[in-house]
């Protein structure tokens, strides 16, 4: 039950609300349980009155209707509204708060944790879970006490009305309570499998919708549908599991349940037989019977549910205790406005504590305003060691300097507000072309905006766009082509006017002309500030004032192009590889 502790976290501010919501509930089921008691005055107190004609009978029937009239059409209606507004409202509330926090938790989890979690799995413990959850505040801390409160209210008319019968009415709740007790506890188990396999599907479906286009373009269709049928069969194996126990234990509370309008029926028609009970006060306890157990049917119903939900929190909070792997220290300071050197002291990185070791012993310096360039086969530790600049990973040895500070040492948001990134597959958001320049500093005006997007030789293919700034690129920019993508990447980067900008194969997979353009915008973002490149073509780095040649994991030569050459090194034999001497 920890995680209902933590739960109550949330709720905690909207208790008041919680409170007045119950008590406008109590009411709105109190009022019901008058109609019994209307029934026995009919029966006995009317009906069967021997000392009242029947035009004082109707007299009096009328005068009861009309009051119950009154108490059910005016009086119950804005009960009614008020005590479903104010639980919606409060659930909503509670969702919200949660939701907020998940989010900025989510912002802070490190690019490791994305890189082992499915994003699909991620979203439905966002929006599944904890929508489920909403039934924990409902049914839990609102419903629930409203039928304690109705069953509480109905035994005490019913013993005010005969103790006896009463007794007899309720000797199954012993049975009930043991049998909830046994059949429910299994469930959160069952539950919380069963939420895991849907999970399991939502991730799937989100990975093979994102990448439609491969699938179609190797004809995968058969082969991915025989995966979906295996995902989507776990969850129905799940399912049905969840949904033979539960089964099980309905049919055993609802026959328990069953078995006291019999005796109550059986009892008090004894009774009455023998002149001891009024015909009136059978009817009126047979209706509260209903009154009493129909309570405790839909407490049946609220424990499959509420086992839903706390399998669901518990789901919610396993996410909310992920660790962050990188995180501001205790005494972090604000990094002020750097010039712009970079240098890596004695660095070793892995990405698992047991794992292979990514990068060893780098150590290079890079002064304010120089060019640098990684270069070296795929998977040897380029695309790393930039990542370890503005801190997306902590390294596991050694130190990266940022104007001779530790980046270990320093808020992470200063850290990254100074430094740029030009990516080969840069992503942009289903928003609007400006929306996605901002991103580069919101608060800029449309000049700069504007200005930003002409320096990224983008503002004329903008205009050509159906809403110009305003049109909307679509998932992952979708709606306009690779050399468009990047235009607009570079000018969010120009916006952002970085002292530090870092460029990982940004010209790579373009076309000729976009090349061109790209490669001259990125020339003019690179004026005057420190700037990294990672090139697969080495002919886009030959002006670099220093180049580092990165092979498996180590630096193994560093200078310039002409110096470089002359060694006829490992860069040499990749220039001939490429053939571009």
């Amino acid at each position: 039950m920890d995680s209902i502790k933590r739960y109550m976290r949330f709720v905690k501010p909207y208790r008041w609300e919680i409170l007045l919501t119950i008590f406008i509930g109590i009411l709105k089921f109190a009022i019901p349980l008058f109609i019994p008691i209307l029934i026995k005055i009919v029966i006995d107190d009317i009906i069967g009155a021997p000392d009242l004609t029947d035009s004082e009978k109707i007299t009096q029937l009328v005068y009861w209707l009309g009051g119950t009239v009154i108490l059910f059409f005016i009086i119950r209606p804005p009960i009614e509204y008020y005590r479903q507004y104010f639980a919606q409202h409060v659930g909503n509330k509670v969702l919200f708060d949660i939701r907020q926090e998940l989010f900025g938790h989510l912002q802070k989890l490190s690019l490791k944790y994305y890189a082992n979690t499915r994003a699909g799995e991620v979203i439905s413990r966002v929006i599944n879970d904890v929508e489920q959850t909403k039934n924990f505040i409902m049914i839990g801390l609102m419903n629930l006490w409203l039928d304690v409160a109705t069953i509480l209210i109905a035994i005490g008319i019913m013993l005010a009305m005969d103790v006896k019968l009463t007794l007899v009415a309720i000797i199954a709740l012993p049975f009930f309570g043991i049998s909830v007790r046994y059949f429910f506890g299994k469930l959160r188990d069952l539950t919380r499998k069963r939420s895991q396999a849907l999970a399991h599907v939502q991730s799937y479906l989100h990975e093979r919708v994102s990448g439609i286009s491969i699938i179609k373009s190797f004809t995968l269709e058969k082969h991915e549908q025989n995966i979906f049928d295996k995902e989507n069969g776990e969850f129905l194996d799940r399912a049905l599991d969840h949904t033979k126990w539960n089964a099980k234990s309905f049919a055993v509370v609802n026959t328990i349940t069953d078995i006291a309008p019999l005796l109550v029926i059986g009892y008090a028609g004894y009774r009455a037989i023998q002149g001891d009970l009024s015909v009136g006060t059978m009817a009126a306890f047979y209706a509260y019977i209903e009154r009493l157990y129909s309570p405790l049917r839909r407490l049946v119903n609220s424990s499959t549910t509420l086992t839903q939900s706390i399998a669901s929190m518990d789901r919610m909070f396993e996410l909310m205790d992920e660790e962050y792997d990188v995180k501001d220290k205790e005494n972090s300071r604000e990094l002020p406005s750097v010039k712009g050197q970079v240098s890596f002291e004695n660095v070793n990185f892995q990405y698992e504590k047991d794992g292979q070791m990514i990068l060893k012993n780098i150590n290079f310096n890079i002064k304010p305003g120089e060019t640098a360039a990684f270069v070296g086969m795929s998977g040897g530790g380029k695309s790393t060691i930039v990542s370890l600049i503005p801190r997306f990973y902590n390294v596991t040895g050694g130190a990266v300097k940022i104007d001779d500070t530790d980046v270990n040492d320093v808020v992470i948001h200063s850290l990254r507000a100074q430094i740029g990134i030009v990516l080969q597959d840069n992503i942009l958001f289903s928003d609007s072309v400006k929306q996605n320049i901002l991103m580069g500093r919101p608060d800029a005006t449309d000049d700069e905006v504007i200005a930003a997007a002409k320096a990224a030789n983008a503002h004329d293919f903008i205009m050509t766009l159906p809403d110009g700034y305003d049109t909307k690129v679509g998932e992952r920019g979708v709606k306009l082509s690779g050399g468009q993508k990047q235009r607009v990447a570079i000018a969010r980067v120009f916006l952002k006017n970085p002292p530090i900008l870092v460029l990982d194969e940004a010209t790579s997979a373009l076309d000729l002309e976009s090349e061109a353009l790209i490669q001259d915008s990125l020339e003019r973002l690179a004026s005057n500030r420190t700037t990294i490149i990672i090139a697969h073509r080495l002919s886009t780095i030959t002006h670099a004032d220093k180049i580092f040649v990165i092979d498996h994991g180590e630096l193994v030569e560093e200078g310039n192009h002409e110096s470089l050459m002359k060694k006829q090194g490992v860069y040499y034999d990749l220039f001939q590889i490429q053939k571009l001497d």
